[in-house]
């Protein structure tokens, strides 16, 4: 099975929240409402510069899905 690079994920549990979950490596859940980042696996081959490097990035591009993700619901 074919997965995509982010889900969008909710939980009435938590109304506030809007949950982002990164599915390549590293995997991660980021929570919108205030940028916190779970890592679902250690980054064991990134040293502790890299990673951050890498976050960046796919932080960056997270919210780029979440916004593409929401104007298409408003269509």
């Amino acid at each position: 099975m074919e997965l995509p690079k982010f889900l969008l994920g909710d939980n009435t549990d938590f109304p506030d929240d809007i949950f982002i979950i990164h599915m390549d490596y590293p995997r991660f859940i980021i929570n919108l409402k205030d940028d916190e980042v779970e890592f679902m696996e250690e980054a064991e081959d990134l040293d502790e510069a890299e990673l951050n490097a890498e976050m960046e990035g796919l932080i960056v591009l997270a919210n780029e899905f979440y916004d593409r993700e929401i104007a298409r619901y408003e269509e």
